[in-house]
């Protein structure tokens, strides 16, 4: 609160501010490294899963039989998200299924369940990170609410030292008081948009694994009932 009106900048104020607004302010602008960090991780995970989902599910149309593409694409899955281990898990549960008894009902009965053990493990991934994005979208602006208030508490308790209040000595602590909340603020609409943002492509996402699942039940089906492989190719 030394500071005067003519020499009042950013960094100053952030200097002279008390030991718990820096601390407010350090807080919040750590939330916010991290939070650009995994903007651009997830950014680029989401854009590698759509471009994967893509370009297999084309391929998986154009396979006029599955095995040769399971021997193709089970050794390349390990690890990696996408379509792809859907897809593995699937067909190798209906491998393991198909030679024993218990008729087609239950060959696809126990596909069903592995995709969706498959889909899940999926879903673990697409939304990773979210809940940090989400939290810090709604709880920084109170950090920095917190800050302010505190800021301007030891404000007025510094005008309560002297005679004659004037703005260059009132201005001074309000001011970096309120940088408090600016920070916050900074930190918390991008982490908000891009929750928003990879929250609704996640479940884009998510909705095609189940479509694809359905769509590999039904070649299944097909290959159990014996239908000729120039037709199962149009599922």
């Amino acid at each position: 609160m030394q500071a005067t009106l003519e020499h009042m900048s950013i960094w100053g104020l952030i200097s002279d501010a008390s030991l718990l607004v820096k601390a407010v302010m350090l807080t919040l602008l750590l939330a916010s490294l991290l939070s650009w960090y995994l903007i651009i991780q997830r950014g680029a995970v989401l854009r590698g899963c759509e471009r994967r989902c893509n370009a297999f599910i084309q391929r998986f149309r154009a396979a006029p039989e599955l095995l040769p593409l399971y021997r193709e694409v089970a050794p390349q899955t390990d690890g990696e998200g996408g379509v792809e281990p859907i897809f593995v898990a699937g067909y190798q549960e209906f491998g393991h299924l198909r030679g024993q008894s218990g008729g087609a009902e239950g060959v696809l009965e126990g596909v069903e369940r592995a995709l969706y053990v498959a889909i899940s493990e999926q879903e673990t991934r697409l939304e990773q990170g979210l809940q940090f994005l989400a939290t810090v979208g709604s709880v920084s602006p109170y950090i920095g609410l917190f800050g302010t208030v505190w800021g301007i508490m030891n404000s007025f308790l510094g005008l309560s030292q002297v005679q004659q209040a004037t703005l260059s000595t009132v201005a001074p602590g309000i001011a970096e008081a309120l940088i408090a909340t600016a920070i916050g603020l900074f930190a918390a609409i991008p982490a908000v948009i891009a929750y928003n943002r990879f929250s609704a492509r996640s479940q884009t996402l998510l909705t095609r694994y189940y479509a694809f699942g359905n769509e590999l039940q039904v070649r299944l089906h097909r290959t159990l009932q014996g239908t000729p492989s120039h037709l199962a190719v149009a599922a």
